[in-house]
């Protein structure tokens, strides 16, 4: 028995809410979950840092020898910051470090300019030490620097985040703390409210699919666990994925068992429901069990069929008996 006990409207209501997302899952989990927060989405200026590493390009109608000279160092190796400077040919060491990508360039073309005329300098980010989204999980990539204008979207697509993954329990975690994002509606439905900028030394984690599940179990017709990529999934589908009810299965006894199974909150449903409610009103959760209950006769079938192997043995016995003299 659970502390309460519900039918199809109580289902429908929470179904509802499990339709607005990740966090309103995690509430009727019993979890609390801070608001996003409007700076996350604004970009901010980026700054060249110690230990990044810069590729530098040259543009000029005569001087192909500088030119190529700076393009070999800068698509190899790159240039890296040390102490604040960068080394470039035919130049002495210029200070970048705190300057944005654009101070950089023109304090760079100014100085080329200061001995070269029509020089032009192009430069963008190689590679970055610190200033950079660190990935996990189901990525191909493991890094993606950071310029102070990219953003979520823009760094799972670089990390080619697979249709599988489980979006519900992926995270993105900054400073140490879990950041309130929904990835499935950022991935899937568009929602660019979610679409946060990321910052150097964010955490990004992609689930596998069997991180969050449910279990169907009962008079269906293969009990198992079905995984939750997106941390939802309708009665209609579930119970399909079960391979349906079978004929001994009782249609007007069906259960969702949520929560903590020594307290967990239980709805009872029937087959009408199933099949008449929209799918989006009739929504699971990580962690449900949905249970289908066996027809009265079943287990009558049952039972007399577990006793007959025993009415047999003491058929058998009794008729041996008799034959010894010892069986009244």
């Amino acid at each position: 028995m659970g502390k309460d006990l519900f039918g199809a409207d109580e289902f429908v209501l929470d179904s509802y809410k499990i339709r607005e997302g990740k966090f309103s899952i995690l509430e009727l989990e019993g979890k609390e979950c801070e608001e996003l927060q409007e700076e996350y989405l604004e970009a901010y200026q980026d700054l060249i840092h110690e230990d990044d590493v810069l590729q530098i390009a040259l543009y000029h109608p005569k001087r192909t020898d500088i030119v190529q000279a700076v393009a070999s160092i800068g698509s190899s190796v790159g240039y890296r910051v040390v102490q604040g400077h960068i080394l470039l040919p035919d130049l002495a060491p210029i200070r970048v470090s705190g300057l944005s990508l654009e101070e950089a360039r023109r304090a760079i073309q100014a100085c080329y300019q200061s001995q070269i005329a029509d020089m032009e300098v192009f430069i963008a980010y190689k590679d970055r030490m610190m200033r950079k989204v660190e990935l996990a999980g189901m990525v191909s990539l493991s890094s993606v620097p950071v310029d102070g204008k990219i953003r979520l979207f823009d760094v799972l697509s670089k990390a080619q985040v697979p249709p599988e993954a489980n979006l519900f329990k992926s995270y993105l975690a900054r400073d140490g703390q879990l950041i309130s994002v929904d990835f499935y509606k950022l991935l899937k439905e568009g929602d660019m409210t979610q679409n946060i900028v990321m910052r150097g030394g964010d955490k990004i984690y992609i689930a596998e699919p069997s991180a969050a599940s449910l279990m169907v179990m009962g008079e269906v017709a293969r009990e198992r666990v079905v995984h939750l990529p997106h941390g939802f999934m309708s009665l209609r589908h579930a119970l399909a994925e079960a391979g349906g009810i079978p004929y001994t299965g009782d249609r007007s006894y069906i259960q969702v068992i949520r929560g903590n199974i020594c307290q967990p909150k239980i709805y009872t449903l029937n087959w009408e429901h199933v099949i008449h409610l929209p799918n989006d009103s009739l929504l699971l959760m990580p962690g449900d069990i949905v249970y289908v209950a066996s027809k009265p006769i079943t287990e009558w079938n049952r039972f007399i069929s577990q006793l007959l192997p025993s009415f047999t043995t003491i058929d058998i016995v009794g008729q041996q008996c008799g034959t010894w003299g010892v069986w009244p």
